[in-house]
């Protein structure tokens, strides 16, 4: 990385990036974003001023793209992030979002829990009936969930995952009515969504993202309650050490995905099986300059090895459920 985009920051550089494509393109770029990464860059553009055209080509060569030169960017227009947002998720969906990076107001309804920061969830939901929490959480991405059960009372935690894993569903008119009660509490409006949520699988998806030592905790509260069920939701839940299981083809598409830098600190924490599966996966030439970049690498806080180790699951099972590899491995898998 050169030394002008040092100073930045993983959000600034891709809100740099962003600001140099134009609204409708940025658009499409954030189309595929989950809330959370939209949030995050749309908050980085939002507070850049002033960038210097160095930084701007650094980040751009940083993306690898060949560039000419290039004037100043119009960076931090509240109007040109208002117009790329709802160009990219509709105007119901954007409204909230923009919201909270423009004008630091409250998400509102339903569906707008899962663009607001886990604590902020946590504040709202914390003095409900544990079967609401199990329901608000089943409603939003599994990382999210994790990080809002996190700020929940220990005691509660156990209660609300067992309740998510029995929960087969929820009527259309209890999802109108919880709607309801946050459009109240927000005094706002928004719409009832009805899908089902819930079961074993949204409640392991949800332990995956908790940290070690709570999810044992998780884990030996459910198991003291319901053996059979903390059995169900272990076998559902998929780790890094099952990496190990994947076929190459798929080890190969889930390496594609993933940054080298986060790679290199998830390996900091990993066994040497699992080293040279991922190594065996690279080209002879990129192996040996990860085994360098390895070894060169100073020590990694524990929390940041984790972290890099729930994004590489979180591209596992995002291609899993395109269809894309298979988290068995197995070669009995039957591609067409």
């Amino acid at each position: 990385m050169s030394e002008a985009a040092q100073n930045v920051s993983g959000p600034e550089r891709a809100a740099i990036f962003m600001m140099t494509l134009g609204e409708e393109s940025a658009a499409n770029v954030l189309k595929h974003m989950d809330p959370k990464e939209v949030q995050k860059v749309g908050t980085a553009m939002a507070s850049l001023s002033n960038v210097p055209n160095s930084t701007v080509e650094a980040v751009l060569q940083e993306f690898a793209q060949t560039i000419e030169e290039q004037s100043g960017v119009g960076v931090g227009s509240d109007e040109y992030i208002r117009n790329m947002l709802i160009n990219a998720l509709g105007e119901d969906k954007a409204s909230s979002v923009i919201d909270r990076i423009l004008l630091g107001r409250n998400s509102k309804g339903l569906d707008s829990l899962k663009w607001m920061d886990p604590r902020a969830v946590a504040d709202v939901v914390k003095n409900e009936h544990p079967q609401i929490i199990a329901i608000v959480l089943s409603y939003l991405e599994p990382d999210h969930a994790a990080e809002v059960l996190s700020h929940l009372q220990e005691r509660t935690q156990a209660d609300v995952l067992m309740r998510i894993a029995t929960l087969d569903g929820v009527p259309p008119s209890a999802l109108q009515e919880l709607n309801d009660v946050l459009e109240q509490q927000f005094s706002g409006s928004g719409s009832a969504q009805t899908s089902g949520v819930g079961g074993v699988k949204t409640a392991a998806n949800i332990l995956n993202f908790m940290g070690g030592q709570a999810e044992q905790a998780i884990t030996e509260a459910i198991t003291e309650q319901d053996a059979d069920l903390a059995q169900s939701i272990q076998d559902q839940m998929f780790v890094f050490e099952n990496l190990l299981d994947i076929d190459d083809r798929g080890m190969q598409a889930i390496l594609r995905e993933v940054q080298s830098d986060v790679l290199i600190i998830a390996l900091k924490g990993a066994d040497e099986a699992m080293k040279e599966k991922i190594f065996s996966n690279m080209s002879a030439r990129a192996a040996e300059m990860m085994r360098d970049d390895l070894e060169a690498k100073g020590p990694v806080k524990l929390k940041e090895v984790e972290d890099a180790q729930k994004e590489i699951l979180t591209v596992a099972r995002r291609l899993a459920d395109a269809g894309e590899i298979s988290l068995g491995g197995g070669s009995d898998e039957e591609y067409v």
